[in-house]
């Protein structure tokens, strides 16, 4: 995404090679930029943001636990609880989304 490769050009880290051209740089998932001498021009993307959220459909969980699991070992898991509604995992893995 454009959003990721608006790195200042003193904190930017080299991703090419001496003459890479902007074509291939961006073909290795690099940023391609020669506005500013003297730092690298294909330089590695901002890593994209993102979060962990414990989804809202409860037939999309996954499991992460075990019939009769407390919450508070779910939570010390690193998973999320909700002892409802019957029939779906209490204990279930967060969802990653970009933010």
């Amino acid at each position: 995404a454009k959003c990721q490769c608006k790195v200042v050009p003193r904190e930017r880290t080299n991703c090419g090679y001496p003459g890479i051209s902007a074509a291939e740089c961006k073909k290795i998932g690099c940023c391609f930029n020669t506005s500013v001498p003297s730092v690298p021009w294909c330089y590695n993307p901002k890593q994209k943001k993102v979060k962990k959220i414990c989804p809202s459909d409860p037939y999309h969980r996954i499991n992460c636990g075990h019939p009769g699991i407390k919450p508070r070992e779910c939570t010390r898991k690193g998973c999320c609880f909700r002892a409802h509604p019957a029939g779906v995992p209490w204990c279930f893995y967060h969802r990653t989304v970009e933010e």
